[in-house]
């Protein structure tokens, strides 16, 4: 049952044209653009192992966040998640089916921008594993945040609040600019978004080697925990 309703999950969302565009194309794109620009500050290296690692975080959260949230927000909105729940399909694998797409669609998405970042010059270091545990926690951080926004707000509005987040977050996230480019108080708050800790916990690895980046880890983790906790409290299926 399990194994149906996530195949079925997978095949919904590479049918959505919106959301191949979101997932995989605007991440590689960026990706290629702003390494063939050399617009970047001095001091970050060279730009292709600063941006893949943004670029990766950027992938993570256009699939377990806006993809996620405005999907949902429209079968609420159109009475298929109250079928749903009706049918003898259990809620837990309703859940979970949704949860094992969109790390289905994360491979995809990992592996083609792993591919393009080697086709450009990239080479990175560190331990798999960290990066392994950093997408995981930062999965779970926008996937709380996107099932809390469509459980709250009607489709339209979900639509719209999900791609201004989006947008926002790409800019002042550290997903394709450092952090310390922005204005002081804006640095700031830009460190307490998960896209940063993603960010830079994936650049921490992948271009510095350090070990486990627990402050990132820590900031994705509270993300993750606070999101879904009020993602349970205030979720409607209808």
């Amino acid at each position: 049952m399990l194994q149906a309703q996530t195949m079925i999950e997978l095949k919904l969302t590479l049918r959505r044209g919106e959301s191949v565009l979101l997932t995989l194309i605007i991440p590689v794109g960026l990706l290629l653009f702003f390494t063939a620009v050399d617009v970047l500050p001095s001091g970050t290296g060279r730009s292709v192992d600063f941006l893949v690692p943004g670029i990766l975080a950027l992938a993570v959260m256009s699939t377990a966040f806006t993809g996620q949230a405005i999907a949902t927000g429209f079968e609420r909105s159109y009475g298929v998640l109250k079928r749903l729940g009706a049918s003898p399909l259990p809620r837990s694998i309703l859940l979970a089916g949704k949860t094992l797409a969109v790390v289905g669609v994360e491979i995809i998405q990992v592996v083609l921008v792993v591919s393009v970042g080697y086709a450009v010059g990239w080479h990175p270091h560190g331990n798999p594993l960290w990066v392994g545990l950093l997408l995981l926690a930062a999965t779970v951080a926008f996937s709380g945040l996107g099932l809390l926004m469509a459980g709250t707000l009607r489709a339209e509005a979900t639509l719209a609040a999900a791609n201004g987040v989006y947008l926002l977050l790409l800019l002042i996230g550290g997903v394709v600019f450092p952090l310390s480019r922005l204005p002081g108080w804006l640095e700031w708050v830009g460190r307490a978004l998960p896209t940063a800790a993603a960010s830079d916990g994936l650049r921490a690895v992948l271009q510095d080697s350090s070990g486990l980046p627990a402050a990132d880890l820590g900031v994705l983790v509270a993300w993750a925990v606070g999101s879904l906790t009020l993602a349970a409290r205030t979720f409607k299926w209808e």
